[in-house]
């Protein structure tokens, strides 16, 4: 059979069930695995085997799923946590340690942007964030000698700035790191980061994979393209022994397409034990199997209410990448090809008074810290997911005090609509 398409990664990849086996993926609810002998048992944890042994570490249920989501997106291997923060934190903290270095661009979700310049500072780890429109002069002036990666989101969240991925890539790249792209609002339905260079992509599986809010995730997928031996000195916990694990070489025994999976599934997982349960995976997948009949409507209501948006008085500006005048439509349309995402960013005249009115009218948009759902809604960022950053921060992260996210589902895109217009009467 020739390559598979989206579509039918979606509904097929990661788990084919053999001769009287489930349909469905199982949901392995242990967590542990039984073996006849310690020998057996011993080879898995000298990675000489593969197989379970301990849920925190891995589980046959996650792994079906996981297999599915870097089919998705075109890599070699995959691995869940508990969260997209999880995701974020694993796949940075993989490579870097105290007294490494990020270059990540400034319009990124508030956790995240709090993540790297808060928390991995704490633990030694430096940052400079720069501008995704920063042109390649100022981007590789960011660069340090110690710098591990570059980290960028593909649609910021919730400034909905686009990144343009082979520029940072290219960057990443001539100085001899990984690029990392979260890519949880695009969905590799509508971009697959690593067709355009990118290294390792992370997930907020909770948002548009799931889709229905019911179940909290991460995921992160490496390409297997990046080579670590070539950067030895700069990756040296996956160039060199991990007495932690046998003394293991990640890099020289499993080769790019396996060091940094395992890597991070057997040291870091095994350490911060931030798993996926194994009834979230399987509520993941469930979202999964409809992700490419989803993700269309969610753009075309988003376009719809973008535009319907834009002719509003009281509605100071939009942005949404669809739109013909957005500064990243260009961009958007090189990399997805459509406006990204259901979710529209737009600031309201009287910045925060204004903007807690227009939620406080709406009927079907309900105001919730949550994104990328099968229902329509919205939150002020400022006062919400982003409050721990100063005005400064927020403003080179794109995000007045004003500005109103709005998640777009799938109801009737002129239901929406209508919910909008009355909820501007005020």
């Amino acid at each position: 059979m020739s390559k598979q398409r989206i579509d039918t990664k979606c509904v097929q990849a990661g788990y084919r069930p053999g001769n009287g086996e489930p349909r469905q993926i199982p949901i392995i609810q242990s967590t542990t695995f039984k073996y006849d002998t310690s020998e057996d048992m011993g080879k898995l944890f000298d990675l000489e085997a593969s197989g379970y042994f301990y849920t925190r570490l891995q589980n046959p249920t996650n792994d079906h799923v996981a297999s599915k989501i870097a089919a998705l997106e075109g890599g070699c291997a995959g691995m869940l946590t508990s969260s997209g923060q999880a995701a974020n934190f694993f796949a940075l903290f993989n490579i870097c340690e105290t007294g490494g270095h990020i270059v990540a661009s400034s319009s990124i979700y508030g956790g995240t942007f709090n993540l790297i310049s808060v928390t991995l500072k704490k633990m030694g780890i430096d940052s400079t964030f720069v501008s995704p429109d920063c042109s390649e002069e100022e981007l590789n002036a960011a660069f340090r000698d110690n710098t591990k990666a570059v980290f960028g989101e593909t649609i910021a969240n919730p400034a909905l700035t686009v990144l343009d991925i082979e520029k940072f890539a290219k960057a990443a790249h001539a100085h001899g790191v990984p690029l990392i792209v979260d890519n949880t609002f695009p969905t590799p339905v509508n971009c697959r980061p690593i067709e355009w260079g990118a290294d390792i992509v992370t997930h907020s599986t909770t948002k548009y994979m799931d889709g229905h809010g019911a179940a909290v995730g991460g995921a992160i997928v490496d390409s297997g393209k990046f080579d670590w031996m070539a950067h030895k000195d700069k990756f040296p916990g996956l160039t060199t022994p991990d007495e932690s694990y046998h003394g293991i070489t990640y890099a020289e025994k499993f080769g790019p397409e396996g060091a940094f999976i395992t890597k991070a599934t057997s040291q870091l997982m095994r350490d911060l034990g931030a798993i996926q349960s194994p009834q979230n995976a399987f509520i993941l997948n469930l979202g999964l199997e409809s992700l490419h009949v989803r993700m269309p409507k969610h753009v075309e209501n988003g376009q719809a209410v973008a535009e319907f948006l834009e002719g509003q008085d009281k509605v100071e500006s939009v942005s949404y990448p669809g739109l013909k005048n957005n500064a990243y439509h260009e961009l958007a349309m090189k990399y997805m090809g459509c406006g990204g995402c259901g979710v529209v960013s737009f600031v309201l005249k009287g910045g925060r008074t204004a903007a807690e009115q227009f939620m406080k009218r709406l009927k079907l948009a309900a105001i919730e810290t949550h994104v990328a759902d099968a229902r329509t809604c919205c939150l002020n960022p400022a006062t919400s997911t982003h409050r721990q950053m100063t005005e400064e921060q927020l403003a080179a992260a794109g995000i007045p005090a004003g500005l109103v996210r709005m998640s777009c589902g799938l109801e009737d895109k002129e239901d929406l609509i209508e919910d909008i217009k009355q909820a501007l009467d005020f």
